[in-house]
C-alpha cells in the first residue's frame, strides 16, 4: 500500500489505516480477542501500518492493539489518545497536565512500547489551556515517550493554539461524503499549518457501505441507537445518498465503501482515513480502496451527485455534540 506523510515532521503512514475502537467499544458486543488480535494482524500484512485506539476505548482494547502489533512494532505507527476522566468519555474531559502523564504511562504498558507515536487529545478541555496541554505532550516529546502530538475534534482557534506551542503531526475528525463541514476552515488551517488529517468514520458509521437500511436493528449498547442521523425515519431519508453512491460505484466497478474511501484520499495527499471493521473480508475491501484511483473527472461528478443530496439528522446527540469543535 502506498504511504503518507502527515505533518512536517515526517510521520508516515499507509494510506489507510486501522480504526481499532470498534473491536471492542461503542458498536455493540466487543469481538473475541483472538479474533481482534487475528484481524489488527491481517491487515499489517495487506499493507497496512497506521493503527488507532485510546484510552477510552478500554484497556482491553489498548491491550489487544499492544499484543497484535508486537511482533512488528517498529514497522507500525500506533496512535493513542486521552483526555477524558477517569479514562471514561461519559464523564467528561481531563486534560490536566498531570493526567495526561498518568495517561501517557498507562497507554505505553498496555500497548507494550517504550514510546507512543502519535498522542492525541480525545476532546479539547476548555478547563486547561490549551499552553498547558500541548506543553506537558511537548515535555513528553522531549523525553522520548511520545514521537507526535495530535488533536481530535478541535477547532481552528485551539489548533493554532496548540500549534505555536508544540507542532501538531495529525488532527482527526468526522469526515466523509456526508459529513464535510472540515472543508470549510478545518481543510484550508491543515493546509496552511502543514498538518495531516486523520478522518474517523469515513463511511458514516457504516451507513455509507450500503448495508445499513432503515429496518437495521442495532444492538442495545451500540451508540448508533442515539445518534439521530441513525433514526429510523432519517435512515429513511438517507437511503438516496447510499443509492446514488451504490450506481456510481457499479459503474466504476467497485464497492460503495470503496469509492467513500477513494473520494477520501483523493482530497488531499495528506488525508489517511482510518476506517474500522470487525470482519476480514471487510477489511480486504476498505483495502481495496486504496488501489482505487479516482480522476478530476470523477470526483466533480461524485461532487455533483452528492451536492443534490441533503443529509438528514445530526451526526451527535446534543450532549455529544456540545464537545466538538472546541
Amino acid at each position: 500500500m502506498k504511504k503518507r506523510i502527515l505533518g512536517t515532521n515526517g510521520l508516515e503512514v499507509s494510506a489507510l489505516g486501522l480504526g481499532c475502537m470498534g473491536l471492542s467499544f461503542g458498536y455493540g458486543p466487543a469481538t473475541d480477542k483472538n479474533q481482534a488480535i487475528k484481524l489488527i494482524r491481517e491487515a499489517y500484512e495487506q499493507g497496512v501500518t497506521f493503527f488507532d485506539t485510546a484510552e477510552a476505548y478500554g484497556a482491553a482494547n489498548e491491550q489487544l492493539v499492544g499484543e497484535a502489533l508486537a511482533p512488528f512494532r517498529k514497522e507500525v505507527v500506533i496512535a493513542t489518545k486521552f483526555g477524558f476522566k477517569n479514562g471514561d468519555s461519559s464523564q467528561g474531559q481531563d486534560s490536566r497536565p498531570e493526567r495526561i502523564r498518568e495517561v501517557a504511562e498507562k497507554s505505553l504498558k498496555h500497548l507494550k512500547t517504550d514510546v507512543i507515536d502519535l498522542f492525541y487529545q480525545h476532546r479539547v478541555d476548555t478547563n486547561v489551556p490549551m499552553e498547558d496541554v500541548a506543553g506537558t505532550v511537548k515535555d513528553l516529546i522531549q523525553e522520548g515517550k511520545v514521537k507526535h502530538f495530535g488533536l481530535s475534534e478541535a477547532s481552528v482557534a485551539s489548533i493554532r493554539q496548540a500549534h505555536a506551542i508544540q507542532p501538531v503531526t495529525a488532527l482527526q475528525s468526522e469526515y466523509s461524503l456526508w459529513w464535510r463541514e472540515p472543508e470549510k476552515e478545518i481543510l484550508p488551517t491543515l493546509e496552511e499549518l502543514g498538518i495531516g488529517f486523520v478522518p474517523f468514520s469515513p463511511l458514516g458509521k457504516g451507513f455509507l457501505t450500503g448495508k445499513i437500511n432503515s429496518e437495521t436493528a442495532f444492538d442495545k449498547s451500540d451508540f448508533r441507537n442515539i445518534v439521530p442521523r441513525f433514526s429510523e425515519e432519517n435512515r429513511k431519508a438517507n437511503q438516496a445518498l447510499v443509492d446514488l453512491l451504490g450506481k456510481i460505484a457499479n459503474d466504476k466497478n467497485a464497492t460503495p465503501a470503496q469509492i467513500a474511501l477513494g473520494w477520501l484520499l483523493a482530497q488531499k495527499p495528506w488525508i489517511a482515513p482510518i476506517p474500522g471493521t470487525t470482519k476480514s473480508h471487510r477489511l480486504t475491501e476498505n483495502i481495496g480502496a486504496a488501489a482505487i484511483n479516482l480522476s478530476s473527472e470523477a470526483i466533480l461528478e461524485i461532487d455533483n451527485a452528492f451536492a443534490k443530496v441533503e443529509v438528514q439528522g445530526d451526526r451527535y446527540p446534543k450532549h455529544l455534540q456540545e464537545r466538538v469543535g472546541k
